[in-house]
């Protein structure tokens, strides 16, 4: 199995590196002092069930590595439409496109069945713009529930969790999937295939659209958020209108509020991937999270007054970041 990390930062390099300990072919794109840390050292993995280093191939020029069976996006999902240059020498007849994306992916609407079927989602695929780059037909969804850092140059600290969850957009077990799964497994980690995918994304989705971009506007941690009663209070808000969307999709998330939110509370203090994409002056990925399920709830006539309130602010703030 030959697979092709596009963008190898701290999730991408970490499954990489599982990968790679598996007996795959990885080859890692990256840039910078982490690119160069890379080729000299390899990836070094620092996690709570074992430090372990992999030496797979590093480089910023992805024409180096051809085709391959699986391509993983460890962009920032806001930087899809802008990727053709970068994974056009990566793509054959039938490689797959892994994106571990967090909130709603261009693809979502592909397969899908019922009257939504092949709609496009303007917030997440502008004019079409990443479904050119990344065809649908390409797309094997993942969620992800791990977390991991970037601890300096070529050294990924794992946090907690191991969990990759896959699926095709057309519910299929697919032989792709499988094969992926029994690779992920291989080197330590979890990979269940799921038909039911989209229902995993919106259990995700669940958290990081109220606690990505409230903890961007209050600059707090998980447990400041969680112990404020007023902004916990929109937070359950923002939780319910969400739900109410993924319901009107068809979607079933199966975890009550309440534990959703005990759950943040157990994860302490930590800083949201959208408050240090803030505090390091990059770009907010917000139009996947707010943006695009305020676009669904348009679609399937659900109000949510909350969420597009906090879309409203947040986006000026995303605006006023990248000036």
């Amino acid at each position: 199995m030959k697979v092709a990390v596009l963008g190898a930062g701290a999730i991408g390099a970490y499954v990489g590196a599982a990968l790679h300990r598996a007996g795959a072919d990885v080859h890692l794109v990256a840039r910078g002092p982490h690119l160069a840390a890379m080729r000299q050292h390899g990836v070094q993995v620092l996690s709570p069930r074992g430090d372990f280093t992999a030496r797979a191939h590093a480089t910023d020029d992805p024409a180096e590595i051809g085709p391959v069976d699986f391509v993983l996006l460890g962009l920032k999902a806001n930087s899809y439409a802008a990727c053709g240059p970068l994974i056009e020498p990566l793509l054959h007849e039938t490689t797959a496109v892994v994106a571990a994306q967090n909130g709603i992916p261009w693809w979502y609407f592909h397969a899908h069945g019922g009257p939504y079927d092949g709609q496009r989602i303007q917030s997440v695929d502008p004019d079409g713009a990443v479904s050119a780059v990344l065809a649908p037909e390409r797309a094997v969804g993942c969620v992800v529930y791990a977390a991991t850092e970037l601890a300096g140059p070529g050294v990924v600290r794992h946090l907690e969790g191991t969990r990759f969850s896959i699926g095709e957009p057309d519910r299929s077990v697919s032989a792709r999937c499988l094969a992926l799964s029994e690779a992920m497994r291989a080197g330590g980690l979890k990979c269940p295939v799921e038909p039911e995918l989209r229902n995993d994304i919106w259990l995700k989705l669940l958290g990081n659209i109220s606690f990505n971009p409230i903890s961007a506007l209050s600059r707090a941690t998980m447990r400041q958020m969680c112990l404020h009663g007023g902004t916990r209070k929109v937070i359950e808000t923002m939780m319910t209108e969400t739900l109410s969307v993924a319901e009107a999709l068809g979607c079933e998330v199966g975890v009550s509020i309440e534990r959703r939110l005990a759950g943040a509370e157990r994860v302490g203090d930590h800083r949201t991937s959208t408050l240090q994409d803030l505090e390091r002056g990059k770009p907010l990925e917000l139009d996947v999270l707010l943006a695009a399920v305020v676009e669904l709830a348009e679609i399937t006539g659900v109000e949510v007054p909350t969420l597009r309130t906090v879309h409203a602010i947040s986006d000026l703030l995303a605006l006023r970041s990248a000036a």
